[in-house]
């Protein structure tokens, strides 16, 4: 929906530029490259963030299955550490060899 909602904001902008401007053809062309430049850079930043949102929830779920996941060559799993949700960080649970050990969600696999 935001894209149609893109593409009708992009179509008046078009339209406006090309009925009440002063500017010549050329000058056109050049400000809707950048437009278009800006907007496919606008959605690949998207998929790539989606792309890493999947990867995050992916892990949390094997996490929260009692899986043991890969971390950079640690292995996480919920016997020795716990998940803080606000930031997506492992942390070395009390009583274990990793106590106070901190792993990012987002190293693992």
């Amino acid at each position: 929906m935001a894209y149609i909602v893109g593409f009708i904001v992009a179509g008046l902008f078009f339209s406006a530029m090309h009925y009440f401007t002063e500017l010549n053809k050329l000058q056109k062309i050049m400000i809707t490259i950048a437009l278009l430049i800006f907007i496919s850079g606008a959605i690949a930043f998207n998929a790539y963030s989606q792309r890493q949102r999947q990867i995050i929830e992916t892990v949390v779920i094997k996490f929260n299955q009692n899986k043991t996941v890969d971390c950079d060559g640690i292995d996480v799993n919920s016997t020795n550490y716990t998940l803080s949700i606000g930031t997506y960080t492992f942390i070395g649970k009390k009583n274990t060899p990793f106590y106070g050990q901190m792993v990012s969600a987002y190293q693992c696999k």
